[in-house]
């Protein structure tokens, strides 16, 4: 069982930048991505980013390209989201996310691990 803790949520005006963190309960060297979802009042969660723990590539959502990089802590179960240029409609409670399976398509059913959340305002 791994537990996952996300930090760095807050409210930030259009423009603006925030740095979100998670960290998972214990190392290991199973765990094979790990990933942003978000989600708005009345809306999907969708997938923000992922990470490939190993190969170390990422994948996006088109929305966020170009503004959002996710990345990792060297040698730790610890993945960060950098948000730049934060739009209204980036708002949401963002969690973050892994799986010790092989695939990830960024679908929130491609994970089994859980974060409670981290909630992120943009205001204008």
């Amino acid at each position: 069982q791994v537990l996952l803790v996300e930090y760095g949520g807050g409210s930030v005006q259009a423009g603006g930048s925030l740095r979100l963190s998670c960290v998972a309960s214990q190392y290991s060297l199973s765990i094979k991505f790990m990933a942003w979802f978000r989600q708005a009042p009345g809306k999907e969660r969708e997938g923000v980013a992922h990470l490939d723990m190993y190969g170390f590539s990422t994948q996006y959502a088109d929305s966020v390209k170009g503004r959002f990089t996710i990345s990792r802590e060297n040698g730790q179960n610890t993945i960060y989201l950098q948000m730049n240029n934060l739009k209204l409609e980036d708002t949401a409670m963002y969690y973050c996310a892994c799986t010790y399976n092989d695939y990830s398509a960024l679908r929130a059913t491609d994970f089994e691990y859980w974060g409670q959340g981290t909630q992120v305002t943009v205001s204008s």
